[in-house]
Formats: C-alpha cells, structure tokens, sequence
C-alpha cells in the first residue's frame, strides 16, 4: 500500500530557507515521478515543482524558480523541496505527490495518484 509522509514544515520569517521531505513507501521510488504541490486556504491546489524517474529532469512553476530546488534520495526514498527566499505568498500547506512511471501533465493534479497529508509552511514577520 503507497504511503507518504511529508515532513519540515514550520513557521518562518521572510528571506527564509526550510527544507521539507516526502518519505514515499509501498511503491518502487526509482520509476516515480515526484510532484510538489501547495494549497493555500480558499485556494485550488497549485503546482509547484516536479521531477521524473528520469536523472535531471525537473520543472518548476514560475513563482518558484530559483528559490525552490526538487532533489530526491533513492536509497532513502524521500524527495526533497528545498524552498529559499521565502515569501509570505509561499505560506500554505505544501504536498508531496507520487505518479508510478508518470512522464507528463507533471503539472497538473490530476496526473497523481497517491498525495501525502501534507506540511504547513507559513512565512511571516
């Protein structure tokens, strides 16, 4: 049975770095692709970040780039979204999510089968 486990929320002040993780069980890691995303209250969810079983190749959302970083551990089978710069628009509940063999639509909710609980991520003064 697939599992996830996000971790590494807190409550932040702006300029900021914190590092979150998504512990993936019950799937083999290596052919997943990985997607992060946020849902701030009143809010859809929105994408964030994505990387696929292939080495390298990510995607980020516009809002994102150059602040935020996807990485993943295969032997600890964790991903990692490590957030720098943050703002207090990045506040929100951040979810990892998980696509067996998934190559595109990355972006996109609906691609993703299996979601963890989720972390909250506040950033304020």
């Amino acid at each position: 049975q697939a599992r996830l486990v996000e971790s590494g929320g807190g409550l932040v002040q702006p300029g900021a770095s914190l590092n979150v993780s998504c512990v993936v069980s019950g799937l083999t890691f290596n052919w997943l692709a990985v997607g992060w995303f946020l849902q701030a209250p009143g809010k859809e969810r929105e994408f964030v970040a994505a990387s696929n079983w292939i080495p390298d190749n990510t995607t980020y959302a516009d809002s994102v780039k150059g602040r935020f970083t996807i990485s993943r551990d295969r032997a600890k089978k964790t991903s990692y979204l490590q957030m720098t710069g943050l703002i207090p628009e990045d506040t929100a509940a951040y979810y990892c999510a998980v696509n067996p063999f998934g190559r595109s639509g990355l972006n996109l909710p609906r691609t993703y089968p299996y979601w963890g609980q989720g972390t909250q991520v506040t950033v304020s003064a």
